[in-house]
């Protein structure tokens, strides 16, 4: 039930630009009924998820030609400033609000190095570099906080976002920036077809494996009652 319930995440958000799957990390266990085999003496196991995981590798990046689209082609994830606190992310389908702040889908707005807003002009071209330097015109609006973490530094939080522990300490992002383009999502639509196919047999082995058991107890009790009789 847990690898169904993350795979229909992961499905769900195939086409949620940015978006990283979630995996499960198996481990094994024995059963306190198991039994040793009669010629190597090792007990039964089955395995069980132990945690989960999310694939940070980067999905593939497309043409939008939208001016304020931007993907990281490389290491890093845009910092932003949310309701709950900075978080990051690597969706760059950005807007600009009618305050001119640069900000995500949800209202949250980009944060410039240093932090606070990046504020643009409605009715302007909007130029970002490979550094996430944005202008507009001749004049330079501000740079877009990128930054990068550990691994085991971050925990994603809702579909699109990441949010650092506290002793966590950004590192300088070593991609860059591009603009009219999107990264998406990660999920390899094939892969998680194949493993959805997989998740229902096992559903349909165990449902036949717990009736084969039912109906093995269902006679021991027909065959007990026979004897007592």
């Amino acid at each position: 039930m847990e690898s169904l319930d993350m795979l229909a995440n992961n499905l769900a958000n195939v086409e949620t630009g940015g978006y990283k799957a979630d995996r499960e990390f198996y481990s094994v266990y024995s059963s306190l009924d198991a039994t040793a085999d009669a010629q190597t003496g090792e007990m039964s196991t089955l395995p069980v998820i132990e945690n989960h995981w999310t694939d940070l590798a980067q999905g593939e990046i497309r043409n939008t030609t939208n001016p304020l689209d931007f993907a990281i082609d490389g290491d890093g994830l845009f910092a932003v400033q949310t309701a709950r606190g900075v978080r990051y992310t690597r969706n760059g389908n950005f807007k600009i609000l009618s305050s001119g702040a640069l900000a995500t889908n949800d209202g949250s707005t980009v944060r410039a190095q240093g932090g606070g807003p990046i504020l643009l002009q409605q009715n302007m071209p909007v130029d970002v570099l490979p550094d996430g330097t944005v202008r507009q015109g001749l004049q330079t609006v501000g740079q877009m906080e990128i930054v990068s973490f550990d691994r085991s530094a971050i925990n994603k939080e809702g579909v699109n976002y990441f949010a650092a522990f506290s002793d966590a300490k950004p590192k300088p992002a070593t991609g860059v920036v591009l603009q009219g383009k999107l990264e998406q999502s990660n999920v390899g639509t094939a892969e998680a077809s194949v493993r959805l196919i997989a998740i229902m047999r096992q559903f349909e082995m165990l449902q036949k494996a717990a009736t084969i058991g039912n109906d093995l107890n269902t006679r021991a009790i027909q065959e007990v009652a026979r004897v007592v009789t």
